[in-house]
């Protein structure tokens, strides 16, 4: 039987994890205000307890709950973009644990536009922590599917929304200070939030909070990832096919060269589409019994700026490859 949204509130008020749809991942979830609760996300992910969680609502005015106030910073990315792939942090509720927080004085705070999601946190009535449904550091999760060969029995509801529309995690700003400042990118772009606001976005510093995809090693696969420029990624796939390794190859090119023991995958050409299918090929690829896995630089233009923040902490937190 298809677990319901009736099954999956059961669950959450239980103290037990729901897998659930958003419109950039597949989350793991559970109640945000208990602390019980949470530490299963931890356990499951093996997530260090010092990374603050995302809390999701069903609401702005549920805001109140969590965070001390909305600046009018907030109040105006608020406006623009919830519900929506817009995470924000502020200053916390001094209720709030510190399990969901890191032990800091900010709480991120998310209102999904996944309609499974809206009616799972509507449903529910409260707020639900949850990152993203995958082990701790690799490559979320985009579909059920995705949640159910990482984490088997582990979690046991998952709700199957069908595959996520955006494809990577929700972008950060940080509002909790006087100016702005981007803390991870995401579909909403630097140059979309410094409209919004009217204002030049902060650079991150060493003050900065903690946030959930901040880490240089991060949405890694197993299979060592390096990313490279077309005419390199063909001649190490050449050569490694020639030592007789067997090569993933992630391109932007449908014109695969003949070469025996190449797994060949053509990204879409633009941003979203890349962004969208992102990892799920990384998945396929993963599982493909490669010695590498080749990325095919992408654009230095904004609209790549996403993408291309996923695949470099994908690289540096991938095993290192010995098959050059």
């Amino acid at each position: 039987m298809p677990v319901t949204i009736d099954d999956a509130v059961a669950v959450l008020r239980a103290g037990e994890l729901v897998a659930f749809p958003t419109e950039t991942v597949y989350g793991l979830g559970a109640d945000a205000s208990s602390a019980e609760a949470v530490k299963k996300i931890y356990a499951a992910k093996g997530r260090p307890r010092n990374h603050p969680l995302i809390v999701h609502v069903a609401r702005v005015d549920q805001i109140g709950e969590w965070a001390q106030r909305m600046s009018p910073a907030a109040q105006r990315l608020a406006g623009r973009y919830w519900p929506g792939p817009l995470t924000l942090i502020m200053k916390r509720a001094p209720h709030v644990n510190d399990l969901i927080t890191g032990g800091q004085d900010t709480i991120a705070l998310r209102v999904p536009s996944h309609p499974v999601a809206h009616a799972l946190l509507a449903a529910f009535g409260g707020g639900i922590a949850a990152p993203s449904a995958n082990r701790f550091g690799r490559v979320s999760a985009t579909t059920a599917g995705h949640v159910r060969s990482e984490f088997g029995d582990v979690v046991r509801c998952v709700l199957d929304g069908g595959p996520s529309d955006v494809g990577i995690e929700s972008t950060i700003v940080d509002v909790s200070g006087e100016i702005a400042a981007l803390l991870r990118p995401g579909h909403i772009t630097a140059r979309e939030i410094e409209a919004t606001l009217g204002i030049a976005l902060a650079v991150p510093g060493a003050a900065s909070p903690r946030a959930p995809g901040m880490l240089a090693k991060h949405y890694a696969p197993q299979t060592p990832l390096m990313v490279m420029e077309a005419d390199l990624l063909l001649e190490l796939a050449a050569s490694m096919t020639r030592q007789g390794h067997k090569v993933a190859v992630l391109a932007r090119s449908a014109r695969q060269p003949l070469l025996n023991g190449v797994t060949w995958v053509a990204a879409p050409h633009d941003a979203a589409g890349y962004a969208h299918d992102l990892y799920a090929n990384l998945r396929a690829l993963d599982i493909a019994g490669c010695s590498a896995l080749l990325v095919e630089q992408l654009p230095l233009d904004a609209a790549w700026a996403a993408v291309s923040d996923r695949l470099m902490r994908a690289a540096a937190g991938s095993a290192s490859a010995d098959a050059t």
